[in-house]
Protein backbone atom coordinates (compact mmCIF):
# COMPACT_ATOMS: atom_id res chain seq x y z
CA UNK A 1 0.00 0.00 0.00
CA UNK A 2 2.97 2.44 1.10
CA UNK A 3 3.93 2.44 -2.72
CA UNK A 4 0.05 2.67 -4.37
CA UNK A 5 0.46 6.79 -5.04
CA UNK A 6 3.25 6.05 -7.78
CA UNK A 7 0.64 5.24 -9.76
CA UNK A 8 0.64 8.73 -10.58
CA UNK A 9 3.59 7.90 -12.88
CA UNK A 10 1.24 6.21 -14.98
CA UNK A 11 0.52 9.59 -16.54
CA UNK A 12 4.09 9.60 -17.89
CA UNK A 13 2.84 6.96 -20.55
CA UNK A 14 0.80 10.39 -21.94
CA UNK A 15 4.25 12.64 -21.73
CA UNK A 16 6.39 14.13 -20.02
CA UNK A 17 3.49 16.99 -19.14
CA UNK A 18 1.05 14.90 -18.32
CA UNK A 19 3.06 12.64 -16.30
CA UNK A 20 4.65 15.96 -14.30
CA UNK A 21 0.89 16.93 -13.66
CA UNK A 22 -0.73 13.52 -12.67
CA UNK A 23 2.89 12.50 -10.18
CA UNK A 24 2.46 15.76 -8.41
CA UNK A 25 -1.16 15.34 -7.79
CA UNK A 26 -0.69 12.23 -6.65
CA UNK A 27 2.90 13.47 -4.72
CA UNK A 28 1.65 16.99 -2.69
CA UNK A 29 1.06 17.03 0.71
CA UNK A 30 -2.02 19.25 0.57
CA UNK A 31 -3.68 16.13 -1.16
CA UNK A 32 -2.75 13.29 1.78
CA UNK A 33 -3.21 15.85 4.23
CA UNK A 34 -7.48 16.65 3.01
CA UNK A 35 -7.45 13.33 2.55
CA UNK A 36 -7.02 12.94 6.52
CA UNK A 37 -8.87 15.35 7.35
CA UNK A 38 -11.55 14.16 5.58
CA UNK A 39 -11.62 11.00 6.43
CA UNK A 40 -11.52 11.90 10.34
CA UNK A 41 -14.25 14.39 9.35
CA UNK A 42 -16.58 11.93 7.48
CA UNK A 43 -15.58 9.35 9.85
CA UNK A 44 -14.28 6.67 7.87
CA UNK A 45 -11.16 5.12 9.10
CA UNK A 46 -10.15 3.51 5.89
CA UNK A 47 -9.92 7.53 4.35
CA UNK A 48 -8.14 8.25 7.32
CA UNK A 49 -5.05 5.70 6.71
CA UNK A 50 -5.31 6.23 2.86
CA UNK A 51 -4.20 9.80 4.09
CA UNK A 52 -1.58 8.21 6.34
CA UNK A 53 -0.43 6.15 3.81
CA UNK A 54 0.00 8.72 0.88
CA UNK A 55 1.88 11.10 3.47
CA UNK A 56 4.09 8.93 4.76
CA UNK A 57 4.53 7.65 0.84
CA UNK A 58 5.70 11.37 0.18
CA UNK A 59 7.85 11.78 3.35
CA UNK A 60 9.98 8.65 2.10
CA UNK A 61 9.70 9.97 -1.45
CA UNK A 62 11.34 13.55 -0.36
CA UNK A 63 14.13 11.21 2.11
CA UNK A 64 15.53 9.74 -1.04
CA UNK A 65 15.42 12.71 -2.86
CA UNK A 66 12.17 12.35 -5.66
CA UNK A 67 10.49 15.87 -5.52
CA UNK A 68 7.30 16.90 -7.33
CA UNK A 69 8.33 17.21 -10.83
CA UNK A 70 8.83 19.34 -13.44
CA UNK A 71 7.79 18.91 -17.10
CA UNK A 72 10.87 18.95 -19.14
CA UNK A 73 12.16 15.81 -17.90
CA UNK A 74 11.20 12.46 -14.80
CA UNK A 75 14.66 13.83 -13.18
CA UNK A 76 14.42 16.89 -12.98
CA UNK A 77 12.49 17.84 -9.43
CA UNK A 78 12.22 20.84 -7.14
CA UNK A 79 14.89 18.91 -5.36
CA UNK A 80 16.98 18.73 -7.73
CA UNK A 81 18.06 16.78 -10.52
CA UNK A 82 17.48 12.50 -9.94
CA UNK A 83 20.62 10.90 -11.33
CA UNK A 84 19.39 7.93 -13.98
CA UNK A 85 20.66 4.67 -12.60
CA UNK A 86 23.72 3.55 -13.83
CA UNK A 87 24.53 0.68 -15.69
Amino acid sequence: MLLLPDIGMLGYLAGTKVGAITYNIFHHRALAVLVLVLGWHMNMPWLELAGIILFAHIAMDRVFGYGLKFTDSFHHTHLGWIKPPSK
